[in-house]
């Protein structure tokens, strides 16, 4: 029996096998009220039937949210806003929907006067932290039930949970397993696991869902204009849409053109390497787009002293540390600094490609008499006697000094 009493607990639910089988286990287990949650980010998962399968599971109810806006407007535009790339490239897609799903959670354990909230995600994952430490900001009360650390759980696969399944009448898929796990949201698809463990093996292509293979891609190139708004895309050619529906909308684009895909060994915050194989052609169109728009309109320090801060920011949501006070603050500065980026970026898709190929913005700090070399445009030349002799001043006194020069690389 459990050690821990819990009377109501909202658990994180899709209506697969392992959430099912949860569902279950920690009701029987625990002798609570299970309320399941199943959270709308963009999936694309068939939701028809899953209330009944939810009840029949041994769910007191199902709550079905549809969170796209709210997870396109103040999750994955601030993020995008900062040009977050977790180990130059993996674009977050998994990382950034975790806060908002666990957002809600919490706010239904409250309104169900709950006293626990659970989830499905494994002890050797980024997941569980992402859950967590959501969970800890902004619902300390709240007990944790995480089933896949528990002592007592009693399965150790996909073999055991069927099993289980069949025991207990539970309604679960009957369907072929398929070598690799996916998870799909707006801003991407992630693979990983099965086949994919070995890191020498390369993808099956047949396996992506939103991009096709550059290979097959149209043999002509496509032109695409992005505006942005304070650092936000807000229309696609000449076209306004909302914040979900743009990125929708920009993996279509790009999709057809087979932008977007990466192959990665990546560093989990637990310690682990891990490959994974991501698609995010919306998301990498639009950082083209982004960076374009913010060369025109953003000056050099603002710019760099941003970029320095990127991997560390990419690193906070990849670790689950949203809600944080260190990401809020440095939030402030990234749309601090975003406020001027307004204008609109040229692309050319080919190919799996993203090339720019113009932009403009009203906030343009660029100058084409002082960039020219054909024209003066006020600028004195001399005046760069001055610059050179002064930021030259360090590397003449080493030389004088007589310290030793970098070896010769020739």
């Amino acid at each position: 029996m459990a050690t821990t009493e819990i009377k109501k607990l909202v658990l994180a639910y899709s209506g697969g096998l392992d959430t099912s089988v949860i569902l279950r286990w920690v009701r029987d287990f625990y002798g609570c009220e299970v309320v399941a949650y199943c959270a709308d980010v963009g999936q694309a998962e068939e939701t028809a039937g899953l209330e009944q399968k939810a009840l029949g599971t041994g769910a007191s109810k199902l709550y079905l949210e549809d969170l796209r806006e709210e997870f396109a407007r103040d999750f994955v535009f601030p993020m995008m806003r900062a040009n977050a790339v977790y180990e130059s490239y993996y674009l977050l897609g998994t990382s950034i929907a975790r806060p908002v799903i666990a957002k809600r959670q919490v706010e239904i354990a409250h309104a169900e006067g709950a006293d626990a909230v659970g989830h499905g995600a494994t002890g050797k994952g980024n997941d569980q932290v992402r859950f967590e430490f959501t969970f800890a900001r902004l619902a300390p009360e709240l007990k944790v039930v995480a089933p896949w650390r528990h002592p007592q759980w009693p399965f150790r696969g996909r073999a055991d949970m069927l099993a289980y399944a069949a025991e207990k009448k539970i309604p679960v898929p009957v369907t072929a397993e398929k070598p690799y796990s996916m998870d799909r949201n707006l801003v991407h698809v992630s693979y990983e696991g099965g086949i994919l463990e070995d890191p020498w093996r390369e993808p099956y292509d047949d396996m992506f869902r939103l991009t096709v293979s550059p290979q097959s891609a149209p043999d002509a190139p496509e032109y695409v204009e992005v505006e942005y708004a304070g650092g936000d895309p807000v229309a696609i050619n000449g076209k306004r849409f909302s914040p979900a529906a743009l990125i929708e909308r920009a993996n279509a684009i790009a999709g057809r053109h087979g932008v977007g895909r990466v192959d990665l060994v990546e560093n989990r915050y637990v310690g682990i390497k891990s490959r994974g194989v991501y698609e995010s052609p919306g998301a990498t169109m639009l950082l083209h787009a982004h960076r374009a728009v913010e060369q025109l309109a953003l000056d050099r320090e603002t710019l760099h002293l941003r970029d320095s801060l990127v991997p560390r920011y990419a690193e906070m949501v990849y670790n689950g540390q949203w809600f944080a006070p260190e990401r809020d603050a440095m939030q402030a500065l990234v749309d601090r600094a975003q406020q001027s980026v307004t204008g609109v970026a040229r692309l050319k898709l080919f190919k799996g490609g993203v090339s720019i190929a113009g932009r403009k913005s009203p906030n343009s700090l660029y100058e084409s008499s002082l960039a020219s070399f054909d024209e003066a445009g006020g600028y004195q030349q001399a005046d760069a006697d001055g610059f050179i002799r002064l930021n030259s001043m360090r590397l003449r006194a080493l030389a004088r000094l007589g310290r030793p020069k970098p070896e010769d690389s020739r």
